[in-house]
This record gives structure tokens, sequence and C-alpha cells, in this order.
């Protein structure tokens, strides 16, 4: 009885994953004619080229298409084959761009765990003995050295993002990018949330926590490019589209909400938000003396689509849920703040971004890189012979 349960179990989970259904789908002799269909409809405004009637043949594969496995499957953020499973996905919802009326949220599975005020309870045997203040940031460090896979793949996007190429001596952004996201999608949040949302009450530790994610390599660039064009770009990519839906989503604000949040779970909000780390769209904080984020971009010459690129920066500018998600993490404490606590103002326009000094800068970058594997790093460093952007190694030798 019990294994029929976990098999029933695991037949209802692979019904709902998109790479499943669509190979049902395709399969299928009724099915199939009308997913080529729905293709056509959504690929490059496709719906023009099939001729008079084409908005009554897409909109009756989707009427088909809703009772087929198809409605209402999902993929799992990092999973294998993850591209191929969000592009089945958005084959039926992409239709609403084109105006056919399909209610959709995001194609990730919803996490089951909630994140909200995780905390390590045990850093290291001695981490707190001898010691009359509690450093999060440190010990979320020291968490993520001790346990195998956090340790490993933070190694390995820290070495993709400072490595430069021989051939323009600059970082691999796409490299560097790539090993991001595996980190964020495979490390559990208990150790990527405290390395990345850790409380700071200085700016050499809220630096330390800002290059995190190695700003020089995986977003920064000399200019900030405009945050249209950044959306455009990421709505013409599966997984970027689909980690800003999420995001969109699950950090969606509410003034009727007793904590800021549509949604009601701070943790969600946060996993969304590290989801598009590592994206065109990648967020961080803006400056080592606030808590504000934002992506690296403007909206300064937006000319008729500045309301619309106002209000996606504002997702993250001005944004309660958000802020509230990423106070109440930093909280000293694990209990979740009063409704009167909660942040209600608004955080600047994150067109005043701003940099850091490059002294503060190139120490605070050679404290993070200590904080990781101090050996490894030093050894792969000399081995590189890295001087790599505004940042200088003067304290490595052979």
């Amino acid at each position: 009885m019990v294994l029929l349960v976990i098999y029933l179990f695991f037949v209802i989970l692979a019904g709902r994953d998109c790479l499943v259904a669509g190979d049902s789908c395709s399969s299928d002799e009724t099915c199939s004619p009308r997913l080529r269909t729905l293709r056509q409809c959504v690929a490059g405004n496709g719906s023009m080229k099939l001729g008079p009637g084409a908005r009554s043949q897409c909109a009756n594969a989707v009427s088909a298409l809703l009772s087929s496995p198809l409605h209402g499957c999902q993929c799992k953020r990092g999973m294998k084959k993850e591209k191929n499973c969000l592009s089945i996905y958005w084959s039926l919802h992409q239709s609403i761009i084109h105006g056919l009326n399909l209610v959709e949220s995001y194609p990730y599975e919803t996490v089951q765990r909630d994140y909200d005020y995780v905390r390590l309870a045990s850093i290291t045997a001695d981490s707190d003995v001898g010691m009359t203040t509690v450093n999060r940031c440190l010990d979320a460090a020291k968490a993520c050295n001790v346990d195998d896979l956090c340790q490993k793949l933070r190694t390995e996007y820290v070495s993709a993002c400072i490595k430069p190429t021989a051939k323009s001596g600059l970082c691999n952004r796409p490299k560097c990018n790539k090993a991001l996201r595996r980190f964020f999608d495979r490390v559990p949040a208990d150790y990527t949330h405290e390395l990345l949302f850790c409380p700071c009450t200085d700016t050499a530790c809220a630096e330390r926590r800002r290059q995190t994610i190695v700003p020089s390599c995986s977003y920064e660039s000399v200019e900030k490019p405009n945050c249209i064009t950044q959306m455009r770009i990421c709505n013409a990519d599966y997984v970027c589209r689909s980690r800003l839906a999420q995001f969109q989503y699950d950090c969606e604000p509410s003034k009727t909400s007793a904590n800021g949040c549509k949604q009601g779970n701070f943790g969600a909000c946060l996993l969304a938000y590290t989801g598009l780390i590592g994206s065109t769209i990648t967020p961080n904080y803006v400056d080592n003396s606030t808590s504000s984020v934002a992506p690296w971009c403007s909206c300064s010459a937006s000319g008729s689509r500045r309301e619309e690129c106002d209000n996606f920066l504002g997702y993250f500018t001005d944004n309660i849920c958000l802020r509230n998600a990423l106070m109440t993490f930093g909280s000293e404490s694990d209990q979740q703040p009063t409704p009167s606590q909660y942040s209600t103002t608004s955080h600047g326009s994150g067109e005043n971004r701003s940099t850091t000094s490059p002294p503060e800068t190139v120490e605070t970058m050679r404290n993070f890189l200590d904080t990781i594997m101090p050996t490894q790093v030093c050894s792969f460093l000399i081995k590189a012979r890295v001087h790599y952007s505004r940042f200088t190694w003067p304290y490595i030798q052979e």
C-alpha cells in the first residue's frame, strides 16, 4: 500500500513536469498539431504568417491545449534541460502576449520549504566560544566553507569571475554568470541567503557583502545600459524571462498585506531575487552605505517608455515587499517584526546607484576572498597572475 502511494505521488509530480507533458502531447495525434499551431502563433509574431483567421486558429489551439497535460505543467529551477522545459511552458503561456486570455504566474514549481527566518544553528563547534558579538556575515562564510557543496561551487564561481581571459585580459562574463547561477540554484538557501543578506553595521562589511557576486565581472560596465534594453534581452531568453516572472510574482508588493507582500512569503521573495543573479538583470546592493538593491541599468534615456522603465526599476528600488523581506532577514532577532516595524518609506531611485572608492574595494575584495578558501584562492591567484580590473593584489607573492 505504501509503495502504491509513493508511486502515485511520483506519477502526479511527473504529470506536472513540462518535459513529460511535452513528450505526451507530441506523441498524441490530437494534441501534437495544436501544439505546432500554437508555436507558430507565438514565434516572432507568427500569427501574422498564418493568414486569414489566424487569431481564431490560435485561440482554438489555446482552448484545446488547456485541457491537455501542458496546462498546469511547470519546471524546476536549475533542473537538467531547464531551457527545454521552459520553452514548452512558454509555448502555451506566451500566447497572452498576443492578446489571448490566459492567466499565468510563473513556470517554476513552488518550493515547499519556507525559508523565512532560516538561521544556521551551528556554524562550527566553537563558533560562539569566547565571542561577545555575532558577525553573521563571517559566520555565513564559515558555514559555507565547512559544507562540501557550498565550498566547491563558491570557489568555482569566484575563480570563474576573477580569472582574466588570455585574449582580452578581462573576465569571461558568460562563464562567471553561469557559475553564479549554478551556485544559487544548487546550494541550499540556508547558506546562500546568509551569505547575501547577512546584516552589516559598517561599510567594510557592506562592501564585502556587495562583492559576494563579484560585480566587476558579473554585471558592471563603464556605463549603465538602459533598463528597457536589458528587459528586452531578458525576455528573449527563456530562463531569464522565467526568473523575472517568478520575482515579480513572489515579490509583488501589496499595501493591504500585513507584511507588504501580496503572496505573504518573505522566503519565496528572497529565493526569487537570487534566481535573477547571473542573468542580464542581475541585482545587487547599490553601494556600501545602504541596503538598497537594483539591477545595473538606468532609465535616463527611455523616451516614451520611461514609465515602463521606472516601474521595472521600482520593483527593486521602491518595493515594500522586497524591502521588508531584506529587513526581516537581516534582523538580529529571529522573530518576525510587527506590522508597525515594517518599512513603509521608499528607497531612493536606482539612478543614484554609486560605486565605492578603489582603496576600500581592493581591501574588502581581498578580505572577501580570504573568507572563501584562503589557501586555494591564493594559490589560484598566484598561478593566474591576476591583475584584474581595478583590483590589485599587492600582498600575494610566490
